[in-house]
């Protein structure tokens, strides 16, 4: 029976906000997710923390396309020639062909800002690419780790199941539970950032994780975590009521960029109401993810009622 661990890895510059999970089955280890190109340095000596060397990866798992998961696969892979990326279809083909990816995030930040914030992505080959379908698997070791498909934050999402450490290593699926949120009691807040939140397939994926019955947890914003009923519960009343805001401003012809500045209105006053002891560090730390939140929010509304972008 081969040993088995899971570490985690501070991925960003900023404490406690992105994990990398580095999965070890006797001589053979994986990453779960690869963050940017600049978190590569962090990866890499982690396997060397844990007596590993780039040689003795053989999965690098990726729970969706969203740079702040996947930007760094390439540069990983360039340093781990043995292994193989693990991804949903949808993931692999932007992955396979990252243009759009780039282009797309280019035109949001600029050349250089993309560059600051996620280093150089380049193509990764067909041939070291695996899609698992929903419910397919990959061994590790004398593991098995299960991908399963999760919609709601983006349609090509998928969670990743690993019964040898009794854990779902959850992505963007299960909320973002980030650390400093926690010393008032459990916070733990939907991500709805554009372009694929579904308050109904969000639910339905709250409920896959929960069915899997895993002591822990790991989502990538942040850590390992065994309250999995008390953050799912929190996550629902979130997204209950996104889906109920979003219903409201896809019947409206409220301008979009009024509809943004409003949702985030909504979004501050229910983590006020969920988090009544936050202060302005707290507030900070959130600002961020609230802005996508809302935009997010509106992006589906706008497709709703059909307004183009």
């Amino acid at each position: 029976m081969s040993r088995h661990a899971r570490f985690t890895i501070d991925a960003d510059v900023t404490p406690k906000f992105t994990a990398c999970y580095l999965r070890t089955a006797g001589d053979e280890c994986a990453f779960i997710e690869a963050h940017t190109a600049h978190a590569r340095s962090r990866l890499l000596g982690a396997l060397a923390e844990h007596g590993k060397k780039p040689e003795d990866v053989r999965w690098v798992v990726v729970t969706h396309a969203h740079l702040d998961h996947a930007a760094g696969a390439s540069a990983l892979l360039a340093a781990c020639p043995k292994a193989t990326l693990v991804a949903h279809s949808r993931t692999a083909k932007n992955l396979i062909d990252p243009a759009r990816l780039i282009e797309g995030a280019t035109a949001v930040y600029g050349a250089a800002r993309f560059a600051e914030l996620y280093g150089t992505v380049t193509a990764i080959p067909k041939e070291r690419v695996l899609v698992l379908g929903d419910g397919e698997s990959i061994e590790l070791g004398d593991a098995k780790l299960t991908a399963w498909n999760t919609a709601g934050h983006a349609y090509h999402h998928f969670i990743v199941d690993d019964p040898a450490t009794d854990t779902v290593f959850t992505g963007d699926t299960f909320g973002l539970v980030y650390p400093a949120l926690q010393t008032h009691g459990l916070f733990a807040l939907p991500s709805t950032s554009p372009t694929g939140f579904n308050a109904e397939e969000a639910q339905k994926s709250l409920d896959k994780v929960l069915s899997l019955g895993r002591r822990s947890v790991c989502p990538t914003h942040y850590d390992a975590h065994e309250e999995t009923q008390a953050i799912a519960a929190q996550v629902r009343r979130f997204v209950d009521r996104a889906g109920s805001w979003v219903d409201e401003a896809a019947r409206s012809d409220e301008p979009t960029q009024a509809m943004e500045a409003r949702l985030a209105s909504l979004w501050w006053a229910a983590i006020a109401e969920e988090a009544p002891h936050f202060g302005s560090d707290e507030k900070k730390l959130l600002a961020l993810d609230v802005e996508l939140n809302a935009q997010g929010l509106a992006f589906v509304a706008d497709a709703l009622r059909g307004k183009p972008r």
